[in-house]
C-alpha cells in the first residue's frame, strides 16, 4: 500500500486508470498523519446542526446546510486510514460520532453513517487503483458517498432485484433499473449501486439472508450519464436525509467501477455486519436527546422535587444506558460473534429509543403535544431507524438463521 506522502489527489476529472471521472484536485495529501477531528462536536457545531435539523424537518427539503457542516468538520474522513487522508477511527469511534450527530440532527447522522459504510467497503474490497482514486476524495469531504441498494419489490432482504447490469463487448457494464429509499439522493457524489449481473448458479453459496448470488456492486458517480436522482419522496421522519429514488437508464460504467468480484455482493453484504458499525448508534443519539429534553423540562418546571418523577427519569436513563452499552460492545467487537452483536445492537437500541421517547412524551404532558416540541421529531426519526436496512424484522431473521447451521 502506498505511503501517505506519495499519494496525490488526481489532477483532472478525466477517466484514468480506474475509468471513473473525479473532481478537480484538492492538493497533496499530508505527509504525516493529520490530527483530525475528535469524535466530539463543538458547541457551535451542535447549535448549527440542530438549527438545520429544525428547518429541514419543517420544510422536508434535503438538509444541505448540515451536509456542508459535515464536509467542513472533517468528520467524513473518520472511517478511513491516514494514508488516504482520513483519521483512522475504529467502529467504536464511528458509532460515537454518529450518535453525537444524531443527538442534534438525526438526518445528518444517517447521511454520515452511509458515507462511512461505503467508504469502508471501498477500503476493504476496492482495487489498489480504485482506493487511490476515490478514498482521498471521500476522506477530505470533497465527495459524499451513498448506498443505492433498496428497490421496490425486492423486499428488505434484497432478494429479487430488478436492477440489472449487462457486460458490453468491450468489457464495460450498462446498468438499468430504479432504486428506492436511497439516503442522500441528489446530494451524494458517488453511489454504491447493487445490481443483478448473472443468474444464480445451482450450486450457489448458502443463503446469507441478505442479498443473493449473482449480484454485484458498482460505484457510479452522480454525474454519470443515465443516473437520475428523484427527491420527491416525502417521509414522516428523517425528513432532511434526502431519502429518495435513484434510477439508472443505460448508465455505462467501466469494469474498474465494479467493487469486488462479479456476483459476490452477497458475501460483501454479509461481512458488513462484522464491522461493528451500527445504526443503533443513531438510536442512541436520539434517546440521549430525549432524555436531555426531559431533564430540561423537569428543571424548568421545578419537578425534580417530586420523588415519583425523579424515579421515572432514572428508569428512562437506565434504558439509554443499556442501549449505549450494547452499541459500544458492537463497536469494540469484543463479542464471540461480532456480526450477531451488531445485529442485536440495532434491535436493542432502536427499540429502546422508541420506548424512551414515548416515556419522555408522557412525562412532558401537554407540552409534548405541541407540534413544535422536538420530542415529536425525535419520535418520527426513531421510528425510521427500525425501518432502515436491515430492518428490525430482517435483523431477527439474520440472527435466527444461524441457528439452523
Amino acid at each position: 500500500m502506498a505511503s501517505a506522502d506519495s499519494l496525490t489527489v488526481p489532477e483532472a476529472p478525466a477517466p484514468t486508470e480506474t475509468g471513473l471521472p473525479l473532481p478537480a484536485p484538492a492538493g497533496d495529501l499530508p505527509a504525516v498523519p493529520p490530527t483530525g477531528p475528535s469524535t466530539g462536536l463543538t458547541a457551535p457545531m451542535r447549535e448549527r446542526l440542530a438549527a438545520a435539523a429544525r428547518d429541514a424537518d419543517a420544510s422536508g427539503a434535503p438538509d444541505r446546510p448540515a451536509l456542508a457542516l459535515l464536509r467542513e468538520s472533517g468528520l467524513l474522513g473518520l472511517a478511513l486510514p491516514y494514508e488516504y487522508g482520513g483519521t483512522g477511527a475504529d467502529a467504536h469511534g464511528l458509532n460515537s460520532a454518529v450518535a453525537q450527530v444524531a443527538q442534534v440532527n438525526a438526518s445528518a447522522s444517517i447521511m454520515l453513517f452511509q458515507h462511512y459504510a461505503v467508504s469502508r467497503r471501498i477500503l476493504e474490497h476496492g482495487s489498489p487503483a480504485l482506493r487511490r482514486r476515490l478514498l482521498p476524495q471521500l476522506a477530505h469531504g470533497d465527495w459524499l458517498a451513498a448506498s443505492a441498494w433498496s428497490e421496490t419489490g425486492a423486499g428488505a432482504n434484497k432478494k429479487h432485484l430488478s436492477t440489472v447490469a449487462r457486460r458490453t463487448s468491450d468489457g464495460a457494464w450498462v446498468l438499468n433499473g430504479a432504486k428506492s429509499f436511497t439516503t442522500s439522493a441528489g446530494l451524494a457524489d458517488i453511489y454504491l449501486v447493487l445490481a443483478q449481473t448473472e443468474e444464480p448458479a445451482p450450486d450457489a453459496s448458502p443463503d446469507t439472508g441478505y442479498g443473493s448470488a449473482g449480484q454485484t456492486f458498482f460505484l457510479v458517480p452522480a454525474d454519470a450519464p443515465g443516473l437520475e436522482p428523484d427527491t420527491s419522496l416525502r417521509l414522516t421522519g428523517m425528513r432532511g436525509s434526502a431519502t429518495g429514488f435513484v434510477s439508472v437508464h443505460d448508465c455505462r460504467v467501466p469494469d474498474t467501477a465494479r467493487l469486488g468480484p462479479v456476483g459476490a455482493a452477497a458475501s460483501i453484504i454479509a461481512g458488513v455486519r462484522d464491522s461493528g458499525a451500527t445504526l443503533g448508534a443513531v438510536s442512541v443519539g436520539l434517546a440521549e436527546a430525549a432524555l436531555e429534553l426531559a431533564h430540561r423540562h423537569a428543571e424548568r418546571r421545578g419537578l425534580l422535587t417530586q420523588q415519583a418523577l425523579r424515579h421515572r427519569l432514572v428508569d428512562i436513563a437506565g434504558e439509554v444506558e443499556a442501549a449505549r452499552a450494547v452499541v459500544e460492545r458492537a463497536g469494540r467487537r469484543t463479542a464471540a460473534d461480532p456480526g450477531i452483536a451488531t445485529l442485536h445492537s440495532k434491535l436493542v437500541a432502536s427499540s429502546a429509543a422508541e420506548r424512551v421517547i414515548n416515556a419522555v412524551e408522557r412525562l412532558l404532558g401537554s407540552a409534548g403535544y405541541v407540534a413544535s416540541n422536538e420530542i415529536n421529531r425525535y419520535g418520527r426519526d426513531a421510528r425510521a431507524v427500525a425501518l432502515m436496512g436491515p430492518t428490525n424484522d430482517l435483523c431477527k431473521e439474520l440472527v435466527s438463521l444461524t441457528w439452523n447451521r
